[in-house]
């Protein structure tokens, strides 16, 4: 199976940078998508946030980005938790436009 995300939103939030106790850099963020998209032959407008996850380098290139900064993003989506719910898009390459 395949589970891959891209996608080119903009960053909206940064949290702090953390450190795993294995001394793995860790960031989370928060997205904001704003676009078009075709369904079934129609256009269809989107908005939505999108919480998201950097790890290791992604992490401390993340951590460097300013807010409102556009990126253009591939990830995977992954539960917040074990047997949560709620997904979170965890970013493994990004590029900044």
């Amino acid at each position: 199976m395949t589970n891959r995300v891209r996608l080119r939103a903009k960053l909206v939030a940064l949290a702090e940078l953390r450190y795993t106790p294995a001394g793995v850099a860790v960031m989370q963020a928060g997205l904001r998508y704003e676009g078009a998209v075709a369904e079934a032959g129609i256009e269809r407008q989107l908005e939505f946030d999108l919480a998201a996850l950097a790890v290791g380098a992604a992490a401390q290139r993340l951590a460097q980005q300013a807010l409102g900064a556009e990126l253009d993003i591939e990830g995977f989506l992954a539960p917040r938790r074990k047997r949560s719910p709620t997904l979170v898009l965890h970013i493994t390459e990004f590029t900044a436009i």
